[in-house]
């Protein structure tokens, strides 16, 4: 009879797991369709989607699938990218209460970045995993810009009507936020310009230009974008007009100089002007500049205008007096004079035809004629520039004066080449970072780019030479090096040494910690910290948690849990080890697979798994151990014990094996006091059991019991029995799901 038990359960089994799979796979989901807003007047099934003017974005699309979908499952909408691809998709809404529903419709909105022609959409399920069937593509368009555009030539937002230029010219859209994102669609008097989709056009033909964003075939009318038309004139005389050169640019008071265009036309009109002011009344092909007018001094340029040319503008002459020219010297202010090397002064000035002297402390320097000049002595230097300016004479500008010093001394400053930190760095460079020039007054000027080869340096650690280190600058690789270094510097008859610099390295040395456990499980028990070098002639502490507990411990007997290190005294650094924490026994470290006690069916074999231990020891119920492994086989019922070890430390777990009831849920029970088949009495895999609830109902759906932990104790009386062959109905169910249900006949 139990075999016959068995083979039924394993028939039931079989046949469940059967219809799981064939649950799991039978659902189709068709391509999702255009289906009707109910939220607007009239029939307004979508062909395509022009979302975003006036703020409006909802749009409906009807989903039909066929099977079975189980209890979790979603139905997700999603949108491919512009070509129609799926590879990135966008979940435009889900839908978590149609898994009944078989046939519904759902709403959404688009991204507001949309914007192309081959846009398609599909249905996704979560349980089971299905992908739909993909819909045929659609012009999708968010128009988030819906006002008009503007085009100009100097991109200022101002429109200019028309452009009138000599060759060609860029139009670009001016007024909209990143207009590079955006597609456009571009006119020249009423002609599409085919392949010009960007943001700029550049013109080389005289037209009516005007352009729209570009939102697809169906969208760019009602995107209200069209722009202001601009009318461009590509010709004229494209000349390239000038100012005939005049005799002099340079005017005395006495004298005048005629300007004139180097070409003419009748059809011209002219206009003269002075830096960048038209000259009220000067419209004739010549203009006359008097050197007598004060304030003639300028920029001077014509400008033609007229019918079928385009406004044009000469390059402009600058008049000027003898006297406005300048004079700049190039030097610094201040000039240091460093031994074996020389120094040079120089000035530039814009003067036409100027002649140069040099002073020193007020007096000329003789035959010094030229721009620059070479200086061996400390003084006050400047330059004399004379421009001659014809008629009027000849006119004299002194430059600023330099200062050039010879140093009293100078001053050597030792820095780290790179980053240093005391008794963390293991290694360092240090290097003549500045080199000072300092004179008489204690001025310094820094002067390390041009002295710091030139001179012989010596260093020294701790006030002794160190051989062979004559380079500007030394490398310490070792805290055997540790100390206070300085250089000597000489050159010429100067002999300077810098700054003290003190380099405190860590030992290049390593010291670990290791423990014989980690993880404390009482006073009783015995941790022992060790070091891996000899602590007999280090200084050293054991520190916990950053707090120093022992200096006198070569091995550290663990009281306390937390995090030990240990830290040697080298040079004056400490040199850290590395950290071992000490944990709590912490008991839920040790868990079990499957958790809690075990029902299994008779005659079989389950395995229970073991993790969170270093070792383990299974106990049968007789107390015999079964296994030493993290798991171990189980047969029969009855209190198994585990006993898990992490490192010294011992957790014992135990837990119940019951054998399956092999019986089915009764569904007749016979309430006539004879003793036989007076209650209700379920298989133990679901009677007194904490976590399962037992639910009774009569035929009018009214709950006659509800509990959990069942004693198979229902009915406790036949009084409530008023009729032969009452039906009621019964629901098994755990947290999760319904284990079993259906309906129990009482006979009277």
């Amino acid at each position: 009879m139990k075999q016959n038990y068995k083979s039924y359960y394993l028939t039931t089994l079989l046949v469940f797991l059967g219809f799981l799979q064939l649950s799991a796979q039978a659902i189709i989901i068709n391509a999702p369709e255009p289906a009707d807003n109910p939220n607007l007047a009239g029939n307004s099934v979508w062909g395509y989607i022009c979302a975003g003017n006036g703020g409006f974005n909802e749009y409906f699309v009807n989903v039909t699938w066929a099977g079975t979908a189980n209890a979790g499952n979603e139905f997700i909408l999603e949108l491919s990218d512009a070509s129609g691809s799926f590879s990135a998709p966008t979940e435009l809404v889900t839908v978590t209460d149609k898994n009944t529903v078989n046939d519904f419709d759902v709403s959404f909105s688009i991204p507001t970045d949309t914007r192309g022609l081959n846009y398609k959409m599909r249905v996704r399920s979560t349980d089971p995993v299905k992908i739909g069937t993909e819909s045929p593509a659609y012009n999708m368009f968010y128009m988030d810009i819906t006002n008009n555009l503007n085009i100009s030539e100097l991109g200022d937002g101002v429109p200019p009507g028309s452009v009138c230029a000599t060759g060609p010219i860029t139009l670009q859209v001016d007024n909209i936020p990143n207009p590079e994102t955006y597609q456009y669609i571009w006119y020249r008097s009423g002609t599409l310009l085919t392949g010009e989709t960007g943001h700029t056009l550049t013109v080389s033909q005289s037209g009516m230009y005007n352009a729209y964003v570009d939102y697809g075939p169906n969208c760019t009318g009602s995107g209200n974008t069209d722009s202001n038309i601009v009318d461009v004139t590509i010709g004229g005389t494209g000349s390239g007009i000038a100012i005939n050169p005049p005799s002099k640019t340079i005017l005395c008071p006495t004298d005048s100089e005629i300007l004139s265009i180097d070409q003419t036309d009748a059809a011209w009109s002219y206009q003269w002007y002075k830096n960048d002011v038209a000259i009220m009344g000067a419209i004739g092909t010549t203009y006359t500049v008097n050197g007598g007018v004060a304030g003639f001094e300028g920029d001077y340029a014509v400008e033609i205008s007229g019918t079928g040319i385009c406004t044009e503008r000469s390059a402009p002459v600058t008049m000027s007096n003898p006297g406005s020219y300048s004079i700049t010297r190039v030097n610094p202010e201040n000039v240091v004079l460093l031994p074996t090397i020389p120094q040079t002064l120089s000035v530039v000035t814009d003067a036409s035809s100027p002649t140069y002297k040099w002073f020193k402390n007020g007096g000329e320097i003789a035959g010094e004629t030229t721009s620059t000049l070479n200086v061996t002595e400390g003084g006050n230097y400047y330059a004399q520039v004379t421009e001659t300016g014809g008629s009027c004479g000849s006119t004299s500008k002194n430059s600023e004066t330099t200062v050039v010093v010879t140093p009293a001394s100078f001053e050597l400053v030792l820095d780290y080449a790179g980053n240093y930190t005391s008794c963390v760095s293991t290694s360092i460079v240090l290097e003549v970072a500045t080199i000072n020039a300092v004179a008489s007054d204690g001025t310094k000027t820094d002067v390390t780019e041009d002295l710091r080869n030139a001179f012989a340096y010596q260093w020294q650690k701790d006030g002794s030479t160190i051989s062979g280190q004559t380079g500007n600058s030394i490398s310490i690789a070792s805290n055997l090096e540790n100390g206070s270094y300085t250089v000597n510097a000489t050159i010429d008859t100067y002999n300077e040494t810098s700054n003290a610099l003190a380099v405190q390295l860590l030992t290049g040395d390593t010291v670990t910690i290791s423990s014989t456990g980690t993880v404390y499980c009482s006073a009783s028990d015995l941790i022992t910290l060790s070091a891996s070098l000899d602590l007999a002639t280090e200084s050293f502490e054991w520190q916990l948690d950053g707090s120093m507990i022992s200096t006198t411990n070569t091995n550290l007997n663990v009281s306390a849990t937390g995090t030990y290190r240990l830290v040697l005294n080298r040079d004056g650094c400490e040199l850290i080890s590395n950290e071992v924490t000490i944990s709590p026994l912490d008991e839920n470290l040790i868990s079990l697979e499957p958790a809690g006690n075990m029902v299994i069916p008779e005659g079989t074999t389950r395995t229970i798994t073991a993790s969170g231990g270093t070792a383990y020891r299974w106990m049968d119920p007789n107390n015999t151990e079964i296994s030493t492994s993290d798991s171990a086989a189980i047969t029969e019922p009855g209190t198994y014990t585990l006993i898990a070890s992490i490192g010294n430390c011992d957790i014992v777990r135990q837990f119940e094996v019951s054998i399956l009831d092999t019986f089915k849920v009764p569904n007749v029970i016979t309430v006539n006091g004879d003793g036989i088949n007076d209650q209700w009495v379920i298989p133990n895999s679901y009677s007194n059991r904490p976590d399962v609830n037992v639910i009774i109902y009569n035929g009018q759906g009214e709950e006659v019991l509800n509990e959990f932990d069942y004693k198979n104790n229902w009915p406790q009386t036949s009084t409530a029995f008023t009729k032969q062959n009452m039906v009621f109905y019964y629901k098994i169910r755990n947290a999760n799901e319904v284990l079993k249900q259906g309906t129990i006949t009482v006979i009277r």
